[in-house]
């Protein structure tokens, strides 16, 4: 399974078992409720999709990495209290809340979220004194005397003994009470995710190149030697930091990303020609319309005599430049849409106010909300980022009104609208733009590589980014359609040769 598949489980699994009946009650039993138990080897993002299930569930999520704690905090810490037996009273010990379980009634209140996901990591890497506590933690929901709140899903990550050497194997009595979901590194899906977060063209025209390099573990006597997805990422985020600082990019901070000689190595030569070809091909200038036909020709020519390597990094540079449009335009139509629904909001705000100055109010009243629910911690930093800029817009919106010493409610509105629908032209314009790039990026394609692998890795490339084909899908893009139509066939074609050589084997 790999870990998109496992993500969708995990989102099945959450609405099941918090179905409720028309009263309001649990419908799934709570015995019969496993916690999901996930198995792969390290840095392939199964922490990662837990905070990305709670945010699209719009769930709580208390996540620990058990490792950190000890049993009393696990536990509880153990307490004397009095009890009274056929009338006789008797010391016994009680333990306090466990600190997780704590965590848990506190999210509950921070955020207003009654159901979540309580994630434990390398749960199969306790210590021996904790090792009980985990056991009885799978089987029976609970921590010490205090369970897991109804409506919270268990789920916990860990890593097979080949990769670590801690790992503790469960019996078979705790494999029979979780559902294992045994999770591999899978870098189509990777590619996915990838695009949509924005990874450094340069790897993603690398692993175009070099799969087999992208994920790699071995634990041998010579030493560790590893490269994870999240060494990829990680690596991705320091090079734009560098870039950005105009810091020089070195072998050896390659080679603290991708613990493996060989592939660091390989990926550093990759990444020198990868900037060195977006400065002799000038692609920003070419997607941009700002270079001569004549030099078009010449930068054609030099892809068409390009090694293999130097194409798809040709490709990848394209694909990249392209996936900072769709990103811009992507912000721009999230903060056109989010402005729209403050002004209708707005417009029946304003009804029953005499001025402008009610602008204002209203703007406080969105700002305040804001604050509210940033310290409840119920916005993700997307969902922030979108309200914040809108609030931004409509302080400028008032401003204007101001400087024009407009007071009336009808005409200050209309002034509003006025503003907005130069926004709306600024995202026009923008959409505008992104399809000539698309059509020019197309056209040199197929002038240096017609139809060959090259154009292959384009439109799997575009297909695979979820930013391009939002777009794509509103604006539409001919040459996309025909050679998707193109590479379908291909792929249907291909297929049907395989099975036509099983039948010829039988």
């Amino acid at each position: 399974m790999n870990i998109k598949e496992a993500k969708e489980e995990i989102k099945h699994t959450l609405l099941a078992y918090n179905k409720k009946d028309s009263r309001g009650h649990y419908t799934f039993p709570k015995l019969r409720q496993r916690p999901i138990l996930l198995m792969g080897p390290p840095g392939i993002g199964k922490t990662a999709i837990m905070e990305q299930v709670a945010e699209e569930c719009e769930v709580g999520l208390v996540a620990y990495t058990i490792t950190h704690h000890t049993r009393q905090s696990a536990v509880g810490l153990p307490r004397i209290v009095t009890r009274c037996y056929n009338g006789k009273e008797a010391s016994i010990t009680e333990y306090t809340l466990s600190e997780i379980i704590a965590s848990v009634y506190d999210c509950m209140e921070q955020t207003g979220k009654k159901e979540g996901i309580l994630f434990i990591d390398e749960i199969n890497c306790v210590s021996e004194t904790l090792a009980p506590t985990m056991l009885q933690f799978l089987q029976n929901k609970t921590f010490g005397s205090h369970s897991v709140p109804e409506g919270w899903l268990i789920a916990a990550a860990g890593n097979p003994p080949e990769y670590n050497k801690s790992v503790r194997e469960f019996d078979i009595v705790t494999l029979d009470r979780v559902r294992r979901m045994d999770i591999e590194a899978d870098l189509d899906v990777w590619m996915e995710y990838a695009w949509k977060k924005g990874i450094h063209g340069a790897i993603l025209s690398y692993l175009s190149m070099k799969k087999e390099h992208f994920y790699s573990v071995e634990n041998t006597v010579d030493g560790k030697f590893f490269v994870t997805a999240r060494g990829w990422e990680d690596l991705s985020e320091i090079l734009m930091a560098y870039e950005e600082l105009r810091i020089e990019i070195t072998e050896n901070l390659i080679h603290e990303y991708l613990c493996r000689d060989e592939i660091a190595r390989s990926f550093f030569a990759s990444y020198q020609l990868y900037r060195k070809y977006g400065t002799d091909y000038g692609l920003d200038r070419l997607l941009s319309g700002r270079m001569q036909e004549e030099e078009q020709v010449q930068r054609k020519k030099m892809a068409q005599d390009a090694s293999f390597e130097e194409r798809f990094l040709v490709t990848g540079l394209l694909l990249d430049g392209l996936n900072g449009g769709f990103l811009s335009y992507e912000k721009l139509n999230e903060e056109t849409e989010r402005v729209y629904q403050e002004l209708l909001h707005l417009k029946t705000f304003l009804s029953d106010r005499k001025g402008m100055t009610a602008l204002d109010e209203f703007i406080d009243i969105k700002k305040k909300s804001l604050a509210v629910r940033l310290d409840a911690e119920l916005l993700s930093e997307v969902q922030e980022t979108q309200e914040a800029s809108a609030i931004r817009m409509l302080e400028a919106f008032s401003l204007t009104v101001r400087k024009e010493h407009i007071t009336d409610v009808e005409t200050g509105f209309d002034r509003i609208k006025e503003l907005f629908g130069e926004m709306v032209e600024k995202r026009k314009d923008c959409a505008q733009q992104i399809s000539q790039e698309l059509e020019r990026a197309f056209s040199f394609m197929k002038d240096a590589f017609g139809d060959g692998q090259e154009m292959v890795l384009f439109v799997t490339g575009l297909t695979r980014n979820s930013h391009a084909g939002a777009f794509i899908r509103e604006y539409g893009c001919e040459p996309y359609f025909v050679r998707s139509e193109k590479l379908l066939y291909r792929k249907q074609e291909q297929k049907l040769q395989e099975e036509c050589e099983t039948l010829l084997k039988i």
